[in-house]
């Protein structure tokens, strides 16, 4: 991993980097050749230029530096806050005195780069706990690409979850939402098709095990298909649908039972106020297109 020797970094052409890292390092060795007046903002904006190229070209690079992507929130938790402006006002705000925004940029560079490394090093501990990526940051994900969700299904499929499909499409009542989660879920005849019933049943299925003699295997998801549909005929009730399955959720996991929810929107846009004190994420495949 480079330092903040430049003595260890060997000049190069630009198009010769090999990656945004490499590009960096580069800026490193010359930063009055490539930024002017010495401007944070003004890299900023050539690492956001950096990555809608990547994306426009179809390369697979990882690439953190989009305001409010990995970098920018693990900038706001290692200095207790974020600027609305992104990661270059953040950083201008908590530069110490005789430092520079540069210098500050780049030694926080490399202590980010080690935490990544060490968390890279420890993938192989996090698959002792198939789905933890679903319920680490939020026990709702949001995806706009239906070949991720699918994606995502055979996955946790192949881990041993049970996954249970749910074409919110369809449901133009609410009545009709509650028929189909009582009956892929087999809530009991006494089922009142209510959200305080909801609540109820879905925290027996995730806290306790299904109604029937339906194994959970790894965990249960529950995955809807066209959630912005019914969100858009009843948004008050999907809203607490989620919510409630974000707080069973969390009962769940303290009963060291797997149980989230995967939920397909074909509006890129779409929006969730935080549900069981827990924000409505898009899932990692899909941040950057926000």
């Amino acid at each position: 991993m480079p330092t903040g020797d430049s003595r260890d970094i060997t000049a190069k052409h630009w198009q010769d980097c090999s990656d945004v890292y490499d590009f960096l390092d580069q800026i490193r060795l010359r930063p009055g050749v490539w930024l002017l007046g010495g401007s944070l903002h003004h890299l900023q904006s050539m690492l956001i230029g950096y990555q809608v190229a990547l994306g426009a070209h179809s390369i697979e690079e990882p690439c953190d530096f989009w305001p409010g992507g990995a970098f920018s929130q693990w900038l706001a938790t290692r200095l207790d806050g974020s600027s609305a402006l992104g990661w270059a006002a953040t950083i201008e705000h908590s530069t110490p005195d005789g430092s520079t925004p540069v210098d500050e940029f780049f030694r926080l560079l490399d202590a980010y780069r080690g935490d990544v490394a060490h968390d890279a090093a420890s993938t192989t501990a996090t698959h002792r706990f198939p789905g933890i990526e679903y319920m680490h940051d939020t026990f709702v994900t949001l995806f706009w690409r239906r070949r991720l969700l699918t994606q995502a299904v055979t996955e946790l499929e192949g881990l041993g979850f049970r996954v249970v499909h749910l074409a919110a499409g369809q449901w133009t009542t609410e009545q009709e939402m509650h028929r189909a989660i009582a009956a892929a879920l087999h809530f009991p005849d006494y089922y009142g098709r209510n959200l305080d019933a909801l609540n109820d049943c879905l925290g027996d299925v995730a806290c306790y095990g299904g109604y029937d003699d339906t194994l959970q295997g790894a965990g249960l998801v529950l995955a809807f298909t066209d959630y912005e549909r019914f969100a858009a005929a009843w948004p008050r009730t999907a809203h607490i649908v989620l919510e409630i399955i974000a707080a069973q959720a969390r009962r769940a996991s303290v009963r060291h039972h797997r149980f989230f929810a995967l939920v397909h929107s074909n509006d890129p846009d779409i929006r969730f106020e935080p549900v069981g004190a827990m924000p409505v994420l898009w899932n990692s495949d899909e941040w950057t297109d926000r």
